[in-house]
């Protein structure tokens, strides 16, 4: 079996993570829809009055953040056979770059329900901490130094001789 061969179960699971992050980060489209509407349009000039939590500006992260995690993995996925990664560090960069993420769609909605945008674990000047805050930020801030570290080791693998 060849090298790449070997790569395929992992690329599979890394691709379907990916698929899922991403269909997450699209369904937060219909909530900014109604953020922006103020509701949701059931019929031409009808609209039906629906507040969701979270101000508009936080829904548009959710949405296009989610959506980029989710074509990170998924691309990451296709090229680890062309930058040359074994099944051993091809693992490695797959957990790294699946649990962040994870780590940041968790970080995106608690933001939602945070009124300190879950960028802190105490107060802030948007606003209190809450659980939310707290939940969403300890993974994200995890998965950042992860992330980084998962970049460079791609970089350096791709320029490898």
């Amino acid at each position: 079996m060849s090298a790449a061969a070997g790569l395929n179960p992992l690329r599979r699971s890394m691709v379907g993570h990916g698929a899922l992050i991403l269909l997450i980060g699209m369904l937060a489209g219909v909530g900014l829809l109604v953020s922006l509407l103020g509701g949701m349009e059931v019929w031409p000039g009808t609209i039906w009055p629906l507040h969701l939590p979270g101000a508009t500006d936080a829904w548009v992260r959710t949405h296009l953040g989610g959506m980029l995690n989710g074509i990170l993995i998924m691309v990451v996925a296709l090229v680890l056979p062309v930058v040359g990664f074994d099944v051993s560090g091809a693992r490695k960069i797959s957990w790294m770059l699946v649990g962040t993420g994870w780590a940041n769609t968790l970080f995106y909605w608690a933001a939602l329900l945070s009124p300190n945008r879950a960028l802190t674990f105490g107060d802030n000047r948007f606003g209190v901490t809450n659980l939310a805050a707290v939940l969403g930020l300890a993974p994200a801030l995890l998965f950042t130094v992860v992330s980084i570290v998962a970049v460079a080791m791609l970089a350096r693998q791709a320029f490898a001789k």
